[in-house]
């Protein structure tokens, strides 16, 4: 019994250095991390955040490797990426040590594009191999590919549910699976997983994609604990769950319209840039905007139909569905013009 005290008390020494260390790195930024040179793995990198994350991966010198189903899409990041390199790699000259000119070593680009279908361990499996095989050993890997079918639960057909768990949800099983075993041996590497603040509190009208980011966020909490028990101390783990981003994902998305001044769609490179600053300092969750902690607390502590009221206050309980009606009415168009 005496042990067992003992050990408690260790507890909560340990719980209260952890809420002081949380509070100082508040105060003082801590120092980025540098990852020239490290391979960078990023699904969804053809568009939207994976393209913007790309970028400034790029900027931090990260060798590349861009995995998206359009390969056309994925094409123009990553010449995007070379520009960023070509930039990099321009000699720059500094006053050396009796006033000659020593140039910096030019910066060697290197990316890589491959087209994946992550909806599909086969293709997920297949590729890492590639990636193996012509680039090495996978430092980073960023899940972020993501898929949202845009329907009412009734009305949506049983495929596109599957697709959004399998693409939002199941990928990051595989992926993770392909990269994680050489993270393990080496101790080294670093697992990004791009949720939402749909993941930790959910709104009517997008059933499937809440889903599917409660699982991925689950999957990733599990994962962090199982690490952890494993005492890998160098492999970090960095959970992302931004509000509403403005990549188009859900365009017409509205809440109350009192409200919409003080909680508007995200821009996407505030969004990556603030994700960027917590991957680069190892932290293990970052929300935009911060208001998102509240409102994940306080869904844990109020009984549901407090969240209720607060939801249609808010007109948060509906805010889906301009979102929902516009791309069915998308969809009516083009079966229209399609003559279907």
């Amino acid at each position: 019994m005496m042990i067992l005290l003992a050990e408690f008390f260790v507890v909560i020494l340990k719980v209260l250095w952890a809420f002081v260390t949380a509070g100082c790195k508040w105060v003082v930024r801590p120092k980025e991390k540098s990852v020239a040179g490290q391979v960078c793995v990023i699904t969804g990198a053809g568009s939207g955040l994976g393209r913007l994350f790309a970028k400034e991966f790029a900027r931090r010198r990260a060798v590349l490797v861009l995995w998206d189903i359009n390969s056309q899409s994925n094409e123009e990041t990553a010449e995007m990426v070379r520009q960023i390199y070509h930039e990099l790699d321009t000699p720059t000259a500094k006053d050396g040590p009796v006033g000659g000119v020593e140039e910096v070593p030019p910066f060697q680009p290197q990316v890589y594009t491959y087209v994946c279908d992550v909806g599909k361990r086969e293709h997920v499996y297949a590729t890492a191999d590639k990636v193996r095989r012509d680039v090495g050993n996978v430092d980073i890997l960023i899940n972020n590919a993501g898929v949202v079918s845009g329907h009412h639960l009734l009305e949506c057909p049983d495929e596109l549910i599957e697709r959004t768990m399998v693409v939002n949800c199941h990928a990051h099983f595989w992926t993770t699976k392909a990269f994680l075993p050489k993270m393990l041996e080496l101790n080294h590497g670093h697992i990004v997983t791009v949720a939402s603040s749909l993941g930790l509190f959910s709104t009517a009208g997008v059933e499937d994609y809440c889903a599917s980011k409660f699982g991925a966020i689950g999957f990733h909490e599990s994962l962090s604990h199982e690490i952890k028990a494993s005492e890998k101390e160098g492999i970090n783990m960095t959970l992302v769950c931004p509000y509403l981003v403005d990549t188009g994902m859900f365009k017409g998305c509205r809440i109350r319209k009192e409200f919409e001044p003080f909680l508007p769609p995200l821009k996407p490179e505030f969004c990556v840039k603030q994700s960027m600053r917590a991957i680069l300092t190892d932290q293990p969750m970052i929300c935009t905007p911060r208001i998102v902690y509240m409102v994940n607390f306080m869904k844990s502590i109020l009984p549901f139909e407090a969240i209720v009221c607060m939801y249609r206050f808010l007109g948060a309980d509906k805010c889906m569905y301009p979102f929902l009606a516009q791309r069915k009415e998308a969809m009516n168009n083009n079966e229209a013009k399609n003559g279907i």
